[in-house]
């Protein structure tokens, strides 16, 4: 093993004993996967419930169609030496009005740079949802989720921006049709070349 995997062994189990959220309404509980030869970075939000509950990043609906996305299997999907799964917040941070509160702004500051440092041959970032795009793309990014992924070709080949899997967004998928025909068979193609 070399002092780079080493050392992020190390950070992934500071990460996962963190409590710098003790007060989430489930209690923290860090969902990250992390390997120094993952090529592949997916960034989305938080965790959900669910994911929570089974202790698994993307283990719910908007995680098979993530991997239906990527064209990757379960077992690939969730092999850190192949893919690092970094959410803008890694404990699920509980529910609101509209859906699951926004990530805590504690986490990124405190873990995102320490790790991302340790992960020197990512060569794709998959960026989902607003916490997310306002980070990695800041003002690159465009006025709506939309607007910046039909710019997807000028972050491409290294970072794509993309709506979340989420069931919820059904009607988004249906409104653009462009997306499922001209993103997602280049990003399989991408994906299996990095595989």
């Amino acid at each position: 093993m070399t002092e780079s995997a080493d050392n992020l062994d190390g950070l992934l189990k500071d990460v996962r004993a963190c409590t710098i959220c003790r007060d989430l309404p489930l209690g923290p509980r860090p969902l990250v996967q992390a390997g120094s030869t993952a090529k592949i970075l997916i960034v989305g939000q938080a965790p959900g419930r669910k994911t929570h509950e089974i202790g698994r990043p993307f283990g719910d609906l908007s995680g098979k169609r993530l991997r239906a996305w990527l064209g990757v299997s379960e077992e690939q999907f969730y092999d850190p030496a192949l893919f690092a799964i970094l959410p803008m917040g890694f404990c699920y941070p509980g529910t609101g009005k509209g859906g699951d509160l926004p990530p805590r702004a504690e986490c990124a500051p405190q873990w995102r740079r320490p790790l991302l440092d340790l992960l020197p041959n990512i060569e794709l970032t998959l960026i989902l949802g607003q916490y997310a795009l306002d980070w990695h793309l800041g003002d690159a990014k465009s006025k709506t989720l939309t607007e910046t992924v039909k710019r997807w070709k000028t972050f491409w080949p290294t970072a794509l921006p993309l709506p979340h899997p989420s069931p919820r967004n059904i009607r988004w998928f249906k409104a653009n049709p462009w997306f499922e025909a001209e993103v997602i068979p280049a990003l399989q193609e991408r994906v299996a070349e990095l595989i």
